[in-house]
């Protein structure tokens, strides 16, 4: 569930791209080979790739680019069944920032259809201690659902490794609405890279003074 999006090929044939949503990322598949040789990180949660040949027809194609900076800062999380559990669910989380506040987007499969919950907890195990809702969402015919949530997210749930005076980490759990038994919980985690400076405060919204 890494969310794969628009698939272009190299004008010769030999390379296919293929944007991935959830690992904010293009990879590039070398199609003699079948096999993935590249990935390039790029923007937020891409949705869609062009690919133009011969685009730039002198030099080495960057000019006038610019760093990504904040929007190409992200963590990335995994959350799998608990140990000895016979659940099925599996998800791949995207944590984005967007300025002072954070994107999550997660993308479950293996759900029952039916709603579920994902919440920020302090331990990985039952009971979890205190629990904060982030986002509810109900599985389609398929156990499959995608969600999003807004907030203070990406220090508390991708640490840097470095980070001496960074918050207590916490974890993600999904659980069925009116239980509180697991059927995911937050197993694998890529910190997102300590901002440069202070995070830039959010665009206004549209019509705001």
């Amino acid at each position: 569930m890494i969310l794969p999006h628009g698939i272009w090929g190299s004008g010769d044939g030999t390379r296919v791209y293929v944007g991935l949503e959830n690992q904010d990322a293009v990879v590039a598949v070398d199609t003699l080979q079948n096999k993935v040789i590249a990935t390039i990180p790029v923007g937020q949660q891409p949705q869609q790739l062009l690919y133009v040949p011969r685009a730039v027809p002198r030099g080495p194609g960057n000019v006038n680019l610019q760093p990504l900076g904040v929007a190409g800062k992200a963590g990335h999380l995994t959350l799998s069944p608990p140990k000895g559990s016979g659940e099925r669910t599996h998800a791949t989380v995207s944590v984005n920032a967007l300025g002072a506040l954070d994107l999550l987007q997660i993308a479950a499969t293996g759900l029952k259809p039916g709603r579920n919950y994902l919440w920020l907890t302090e331990k990985r195990t039952a009971p979890f201690g205190r629990k904060e809702a982030l986002t509810m969402f109900t599985a389609n015919a398929a156990g499959a659902r995608i969600g999003q949530a807004v907030g203070l997210l990406r220090e508390v749930l991708t640490p840097p490794k470095s980070a001496t005076s960074a918050p207590d980490q916490r974890y993600l759990v999904i659980t069925p609405a009116g239980s509180r038994t697991a059927v995911a919980v937050q197993d694998q985690f890529q910190p997102m890279p300590p901002p440069e400076g202070p995070s830039p405060e959010p665009a206004p919204a549209a019509g705001g003074s």
